[in-house]
Formats: structure tokens, sequence, C-alpha cells
């Protein structure tokens, strides 16, 4: 009853939407609201972040963010792995964590589907248009889940805790079949517009997983990653000396909660300005603005660090296998 009246309201709100029109979409606009509230933070507070200093502690702490945002990468990569074996598909002639490592990469092009665009490339014939489509877009629904599911470690936070666990709800087969069809058929036609014939026709019956039970498993490891991801933040927090401004379930709450924003909503690439003006939102009236819009930014910047080393550790590594088998 829950789940078909969310439903239910989600339709009339998608009416409602269909009939304001508003150019490059509302996702555009709210990105680019977002950036501008992140830009006249960042100006209001000019004269104390130029005031703020690390210490050589605080670089160690950064420098440890990137090793477990590279870290929280690779378990994304393995979160991938476990999904496509879950959906009943071991490609031997597939190197999945690789490919998974060096396609993340191209989330930061304009348009933000570019990497599920390579995935879906690869992917394709092997396992099939269906299969493979299945395969690329109920990852980012699994990590959106697992995301929400930390929040309630925050506290009840009004309710805001029970809500986030309704979407897990989402994940039954009852619900989760119907939704992973309408999604694939589509970024079946975005997809194919960005590149001619790389879905092409999807018959109804191999849309969906094909799977009756609860993907548990999955959702576990996309649980793993996200506290990876957040250890990452973590770092920066301790870096600029915020961790005793709220309890570190607090901040975990905050995090995931932004996190989630930004994978769902944003037209920017990697979720840029949405996640950060979401923190901001949440949790800038309880800690200091200037070190918190500090660590923000800092994590940002260590967050794509790692999205690069780990790009470039597949491609490094690939260019030696070659290297090898030439000689």
């Amino acid at each position: 009853m829950v789940i078909s009246g969310l439903i239910r309201h989600g339709r009339g709100l998608r009416f409602w939407l269909g009939k304001v029109a508003l150019p490059g979409g509302f996702r555009l606009w709210i990105t680019l609201a977002s950036l501008a509230f992140v830009v006249v933070a960042l100006v209001s507070h000019g004269a104390q972040l130029r005031q703020l200093s690390l210490s050589g502690l605080a670089c160690w702490w950064l420098v440890l963010g990137v090793g477990i945002s590279w870290s929280s990468l690779v378990v994304n990569a393995l979160a991938w792995r476990v999904l496509v074996g879950w959906l009943g598909h071991r490609p031997r002639q597939i190197s999945l964590i690789p490919l998974f490592l060096s396609s993340n990469l191209l989330k930061y092009l304009p348009g933000g589907i570019w990497h599920l665009v390579e995935r879906m490339r690869v992917l394709r014939p092997h396992l099939g248009a269906g299969p493979a489509l299945a395969s690329v877009l109920l990852e980012p629904l699994l990590m959106a889940v697992a995301a929400l599911l930390w929040v309630p470690f925050g506290g009840w936070q009004s309710g805001l805790a029970m809500a986030c666990c309704l979407p897990a709800m989402l994940l039954i087969p009852r619900w989760r079949e119907p939704l992973l069809r309408r999604l694939e058929r589509a970024k079946a036609n975005q997809l194919d517009r960005v590149d001619a014939g790389l879905v092409g026709v999807v018959s109804t019956e191999s849309l969906g997983s094909g799977r009756d039970d609860y993907p548990w498993s999955s959702l576990a490891m996309e649980m793993l990653f996200v506290a990876f991801r957040f250890a990452g933040f973590w770092c920066c927090v301790m870096a600029f000396s915020l961790s005793t401004s709220l309890s570190m379930g607090e901040w975990l709450a905050a995090f995931a909660l932004a996190w989630t924003v930004g994978l769902v909503v944003p037209a920017a690439p990697g979720g840029l300005g949405v996640f950060e003006a979401t923190l901001l939102l949440r949790v800038g009236s309880e800690v200091p603005e200037a070190p918190l819009l500090a660590a923000v930014l800092c994590y940002r910047v260590i967050a794509t660090i790692a999205d690069g080393l780990a790009a470039a550790a597949v491609a490094g590594d690939r260019a030696l296998l070659k290297r090898q088998t030439v000689h």
C-alpha cells in the first residue's frame, strides 16, 4: 500500500512537471541553483576560508582520504561484479573490475552517461542488449538504496530515518521488475541517441532482472562501498577539526543523504554542486561554515583524484600487459 501510494503520487508529480517547461529541464536548473548556492557560500565566507591553514597532520589526513576513496572504487567495482553474478552472468571474456574502474572516470564528461555507454558497449556482445542494460542500470539503483539505509544511523531526524528505509522496498521483485523495465526502456532510447544502435530493439521478454529474489549480497556490498566513501569524507572532516561538531552517526547520515541526492538529481557531471549544496543545507546550521566548506571542497578534490588514479592504474596495467605480450 505504501509503495502503491508513492507510485501514484510520483505519476501525478510527473504529470504536473510535464506541464511546466524549462530550458534544459528541471535537473539542469536544480544543478545550477545548487552551484549558485555553493558559489554564494564561498564568496560570503571568502575571508574566513583564506585564514584557514592545514597542519602537517591535516595534510596526512587528506592523503589518507585519497587512499580510502581509491579503495572505495575497488569495493564499488566488486559490488558491480557481485551484482552481475547475481543476475546470472559470468562473462569469462570480460574483466569486470577493470572495466568498471576505467569507465568510471567517464561520468565526469558532460551528460553524465558516458560511463554507462562504455559498459554497455563492452557487455552487449557477450550478454545481449537486455541483460547488459539491466546489469548497468540496476547498479545505481542499488547504490541509492544502500546509501539511504545509512541515514537512520544519525537518529530519528524527525522521521527522515524511516522515510529513507522505504526505498529498500523497491528492490522487492514485485516492485523492482516493473521499475527496472521502465528504466531500461527510457535509458535505451537515451543511449541510442548518443550512440546509434548501442542498444537497438530489445524484446519485452529480455527486460528486467529475471530474478525473483532480493539482491541481499549486492546491497550489502554497495553499503560497504558507501561506508568507504564516507570514510574518505571523514578524513576531510578530521583535517579541518570538525569531528566534534556532530556525532559520527550524524555525519554519516548527512553524507549519505547528500551523496544520494548528488547521485539521483544532477545534470552536472559527478553530482557537482548538488552534493555540496545538500550537505551544506543539512548541517550548515550546526557546523562552522567556513571549515565545512573547506572540508566539502577538499572531499570533491580527493574523490576526483581517486577516480583518476583508479583509471590510470587500469590503463597502466593494460599497457604493461600488452608490452609483455608483444615481447
